[in-house]
């Protein structure tokens, strides 16, 4: 019993003596661990240099954010500081030669397309140029239905003439002045200031060695009755602006209460004479309005809105082609635009416009309000200029022009460009704009022609004076070689480069008839609206008309557009 008893204690202390010696070595075998760990970096440090952990690889996706918000950054910098150095240079233009009287007096007589177009190209150190018209600013006409609608602000179609003037090389006279006569002998211009306040002297006549005629057209009422007293016309400013008043008018008269039912559908009528580009463009901004605005703000009488297109000829746009005419159609249609083709106005009333039906019927057709915008024909002062050359101005719808433009019987002293003209041309913009193109370099190389000329006859006359055979050989070599300057100096004629024609139909549509090699391009829709669009932006004279268009784009898209009356 008693050995069984110290076996037991014997084995007892054994295992405890076990226990307390497994933590020494367990803790010997981290040192050795932790020796050999710490030796291995002395070794490779010995041995070389050690090779660096590969980074941790990063996203494609990372990247391209990277590089995106980088490039966009820039172009954002960029775009602003050119954006704000160009307006500042146009804000601020430099110092301008002065009036040379040894250069010849060049009259430019109006402030259109034509005039306009004249003054951004033409080298004004060539001459004394003295601008005369009764605005004071270029008018952006493609534009004019959009404002009648309140699309657009009036001001942001509108350059001043001083603003081209004032950034050319030569001070050029701006003068806001109706012409009065001109007398094509003599070479002198008679004007009169016309506006509401004047000064002491209101008319005075100046000579000129060349006149540039551009004084355009005024609108062609057919001597209808009632179309000068009753219709909206849309050729100015002040027309759009007329119209937009007056369209309000008939809307807020509709909704007086009480108003009775015929005389609110006669109202809410709005019929538009000319089938052309402008009458066209005018009934589909008419419709925006509707579609857009009024049907929001006015939701009981928008149902009842009506728009008529009368046109004399079988349809519409006849200047485009059959295809885009027939897209017009079927668009004006679905926008319940009533087009009447082959009917003409026989007369415009106060609150009715009397027509004449295909089927040589009369029917007289209330209506609210009738914007006429068929026609041109020139002005009186035009017709005062023709008949004081009745052998060479023989033609009624303007002035006779040759290949050079230069008016016929006027001793090659007067052009006329535009509108004012009777020329195989369509009376539009585009011609318009070329015309004073090519005018401005046919001016400069007049001018050049002329300064040879002078250059010669200095020459010649100062040979006599030469002593010495050498110097009377380079005198004459001289003379030689600016003779053979001014042969080489020669006009060529007008040539018209046709660009294509662009109409807005509404509905955010648009057509487009483009020359394309031999044939044209025709297309329309929503596309062809974003193209008309961005084409009408960059045909704009400058970045600040540029910018107040846009604004006004985006403006009319957020908020809609203005429908209170002045």
């Amino acid at each position: 019993m008693h050995a069984v008893r110290n076996r037991a204690n014997l084995a007892r202390s054994i295992a405890q003596s076990r226990a307390l010696t497994r933590p020494v070595y367990a803790q010997g075998r981290l040192i050795r661990r932790a020796l050999a760990t710490s030796e291995a970096p002395s070794a490779q440090q010995a041995s070389g240099p050690s090779t660096p952990p590969p980074p941790p690889p990063q996203s494609r996706w990372r990247n391209f954010l990277q590089i995106l918000g980088r490039t966009t950054l820039i172009t954002l910098v960029g775009t602003t500081g050119a954006f704000y150095y160009i307006t500042q240079r146009e804000r601020h233009p430099g110092a301008q030669m002065p009036f040379d009287p040894e250069k010849k007096t060049l009259v430019v007589l109006g402030s259109g397309w034509g005039a306009t177009s004249l003054l951004k190209t033409l080298d004004t150190a060539d001459y004394n140029v003295v601008v005369i018209s009764p605005k004071n600013y270029f008018l952006f006409t493609p534009l004019l239905p959009s404002v009648a609608v309140g699309t657009l602000n009036p001001r942001s179609i509108i350059q001043p003439t001083r603003y081209v003037t004032r950034h050319k090389k030569r001070a050029v006279s701006v003068i806001e002045a109706e012409a009065s006569d001109i007398d094509p002998i003599n070479k002198t211009i008679t004007f009169a200031d016309n506006s509401e306040i004047q000064g002491q002297v209101s008319t005075t006549t100046i000579p000129y060695d060349y006149l540039v005629y551009a004084v355009g057209a005024e609108v062609q009422t057919f001597n209808i009755p009632g179309v000068k007293e009753n219709a909206c016309f849309m050729k100015e400013l002040h027309d759009a602006e007329n119209m937009q008043r007056r369209f309000m008018d008939c809307v807020e008269t509709a909704a007086f209460p009480g108003q009775a039912t015929e005389e609110v559908d006669r109202l809410l009528h709005m019929v538009v004479v000319g089938g052309g580009p402008t009458g066209v463009e005018l009934s589909g901004e008419l419709h925006d309005f509707l579609e857009d605005d009024l049907k929001s703000w006015y939701p009981e009488l928008a149902g009842k809105i009506r728009i008529t297109l009368v046109e004399a000829l079988p349809s519409v746009l006849p200047s485009f082609s059959k295809q885009l005419i027939n897209y017009t159609e079927s668009t004006f249609k679905e926008s319940k635009i009533d087009i009447l083709t082959k009917t003409m106005v026989k007369e415009v009333k106060e609150k009715s416009v009397v027509l004449q039906m295909p089927d040589k019927s009369i029917q007289e057709m209330p209506c609210g309000m009738v914007v006429w915008a068929a026609g041109n024909k020139g002005r009186k002062l035009t017709q005062d200029l023709m008949a004081k050359l009745p052998t060479t101005q023989t033609n009624r719808r303007g002035l006779l022009v040759d290949d050079y433009l230069r008016m016929q019987g006027a001793q090659d002293s007067i052009f006329a460009i535009g509108d004012c003209t009777a020329t195989s041309y369509a009376p539009t913009a585009q011609v318009a704009s070329q015309q004073g193109a090519y005018l401005a370099r046919v001016l400069g190389s007049l001018a050049k022609k002329e300064n040879l000329k002078n250059m010669l006859h200095q020459l010649e006359s100062s040979i006599d004076q030469v002593k010495g055979e050498e110097e009377k050989k380079a005198a004459v070599a001289e003379i030689e070689s600016v003779r053979n300057q001014s042969a080489k100096i020669k006009l060529r004629p007008f040539h018209y480069s046709h660009q294509g024609s662009l109409a807005y139909i509404g509905s955010e549509k648009a057509i487009a008839d483009l020359p394309f090699m031999n044939g044209n391009i025709a297309s329309g829709g929503v596309a062809t609206y974003l193209f008309w669009r961005s084409a009408y932006l960059s045909t704009l004279f400058s970045l600040r008309n540029r910018t107040l268009v846009g604004t006004d784009w985006v403006k009319v898209k957020l908020f809609g557009r203005d429908v209170s009356r002045e």
